[in-house]
């Protein structure tokens, strides 16, 4: 039988020792912090931006590759996201804006790309993440485009075109909708209330479990849980973030249908107060195209992309409000608009448009 004296000087010393190891990271971390400034002091005087999301993917793709463990390869990315975005926030933080309030799956697709050191610009609506950041009043936009389960995100892909903006990263997350109430019962509620695509999102659970309850669409889901917490009968769809935020209960955890839902965020910015990123090696291209309406259109759509070897991700079409019948289609392919496949397919592809817009190349998310 193990000596308790042996086993607690034992576990006294490795807790020293990992008090050794944080002193010596943090350390390093001002050291490392010091070499960010100087950089800062450089691009100031080149008059180059401070953030750069193809560098910072490529850094950490680098980490990734050389990462000898036991800490896994998943982990690295979010450490040093912080670490970055803390160096980054010695010279201006970032502002960053998108669809509030507190505790929205925006906000947390914001934190997790850019790091806890920003500015946060909490918005009622897409409309307002694109506005202020059109005008300058935030460095960066973070808007939902995509979802695993109802598509793309109708609002903000319309809103891409009647803005300059263009988009500049990426990111995804794994969203888990709850159920929140004041109460902890699905007893005597009244209405449930969130953002149309997580009432959408739950509704094989709400028809199983809450059938003949209103369903109320809100703003953001966040939203709804905040006006949850003022009322009893309601209940919010929401993260566990947006319940702790506004002291509710977690009535019923994880009710999307689709136990893998995922949501794909991009990150926008004027292209007259930030450059275009360059390319990372794992890039997306996304564009924003319309055709006449003849037969064999969409079809000549795809001729330019297949004839250059370029792969397409993404397909998806918007109608164009014309009355006529026309449609938007958002395309995603491989590659950056700077290789020369790309380049080419790109340049085929325009002369058979009507409307021809590139949203961006960037990194693409490497989760």
């Amino acid at each position: 039988m193990s000596d308790p004296g042996q086993i607690d000087a034992g576990l006294m010393s490795l807790r020293e020792g990992i008090d050794a190891v944080d002193r010596e990271l943090l350390a390093l971390l001002n050291r490392r912090a010091g070499l960010a400034l100087e950089v800062g002091e450089i691009k100031k005087r080149e008059g180059s931006v401070v953030f750069r999301p193809e560098r910072e993917a490529q850094v950490i793709d680098g980490l990734k590759a050389v990462n000898p463990g036991p800490l896994q390869a998943d982990s690295v990315a979010p450490i040093w996201r912080e670490i970055m975005s803390a160096c980054r926030s010695l010279e201006t933080p970032m502002r960053v804006a998108y669809l509030g309030p507190a505790g929205t799956f925006s906000e947390e697709a914001a934190l997790g790309f850019f790091g806890s050191s920003i500015v946060r610009l909490a918005c009622g609506s897409f409309d307002e993440v694109f506005r202020l950041t059109s005008a300058g009043a935030a460095d960066f936009g973070v808007v939902p485009i995509e979802n695993s389960t109802e598509g793309g995100v109708a609002r903000a892909l319309d809103l891409f075109l009647h803005t300059p903006l263009f988009i500049v990263g990426e990111t995804s997350l794994f969203v888990r909708h709850n159920l929140l109430r004041k109460d902890d019962s699905l007893a005597g509620i009244q209405a449930v209330l969130a953002h149309p695509q997580a009432l959408a999102q739950c509704h094989e659970w709400l028809s199983t479990h809450l059938p003949g309850v209103e369903r109320r669409p809100v703003s953001s889901n966040a939203e709804g849980a905040r006006l949850a917490s003022l009322d009893p009968s309601l209940a919010g769809i929401a993260s566990e973030r947006a319940g702790s935020e506004f002291g509710l209960h977690v009535v019923a955890r994880a009710i999307q249908d689709d136990p893998n839902n995922r949501t794909r965020f991009v990150i926008v910015a004027h292209p007259q107060q930030h450059p275009a990123p360059k390319a990372s090696g794992h890039d997306c291209t996304s564009l924003v195209v319309s055709v006449t309406n003849k037969p064999g259109a969409v079809h000549d759509l795809l001729v330019p992309l297949k004839n250059n070897g370029v792969s397409m991700t993404r397909f998806e079409s918007r109608p164009a409000r014309s009355g006529q019948w026309e449609y938007y289609f958002y395309i995603d392919i491989e590659g950056h608009v700077d290789d020369a496949r790309v380049a080419t397919a790109l340049r085929e592809l325009r002369a058979s448009c009507a409307f021809f817009k590139v949203l961006g190349s960037y990194p693409i998310d490497a989760h």
